[in-house]
C-alpha cells in the first residue's frame, strides 16, 4: 500500500530552522516527483517546492526562495525540506505529495497535479 509519512514538525522561533522528512512506502521513490505544501489556518493550500524524479529539477515559491531547500535521497525513500529563517508567516500544517513523473524533469507545486498525499505535519513559528 502506498504511503507518506511526514515529520520533522514542532515548534520553533522566529529566525530558527527545521528540517522535515517525507518517507515513502509502497512505492519506488525514484520514479515520483515530489512536492511539499503548506496550509495556514483559513488560508488556502500553498505549493511549497517540488523536485523532480531525477532531483535534477527542483521549484519554490517566492515566498520561501533562500530560505528552504528541497531534497531527496532515492536509496532510502525518504525526501526532505530544509526550512532555514523561519518567519511566523511560515506556520501551517506541511504537506508531501507524490506523482508518478511523466519525464524526469517534471516538478509541479499545484495540488492538483499530486495523486498522493500525507498526513502532514505541523509546523509553527512562534516567540
Amino acid at each position: 500500500q502506498l504511503q507518506l509519512v511526514e515529520s520533522g514538525g514542532g515548534l520553533v522561533q522566529p529566525g530558527g530552522s527545521l528540517r522535515l522528512s517525507c518517507a515513502f512506502s509502497g512505492f519506488t521513490l525514484e520514479y515520483y516527483g515530489i512536492g511539499w505544501f503548506r496550509q495556514a489556518p483559513g488560508k488556502e493550500r500553498e505549493g511549497v517546492s517540488c523536485i523532480s524524479s531525477s532531483g535534477g529539477s527542483t521549484n519554490y515559491a517566492d515566498s520561501v526562495k533562500g530560505r528552504f531547500a528541497i531534497s531527496r535521497d532515492n536509496a532510502k525513500n525518504t525526501v526532505y525540506l530544509q526550512m532555514n529563517s523561519l518567519k511566523p508567516e511560515d506556520t501551517g500544517f506541511y504537506y508531501c505529495a507524490a506523482r508518478r513523473a511523466p519525464y524526469g524533469s517534471w516538478c509541479r507545486r499545484e495540488a492538483r497535479d499530486m495523486n498522493y498525499w500525507g498526513k502532514g505535519t505541523l509546523v509553527t513559528v512562534s516567540s
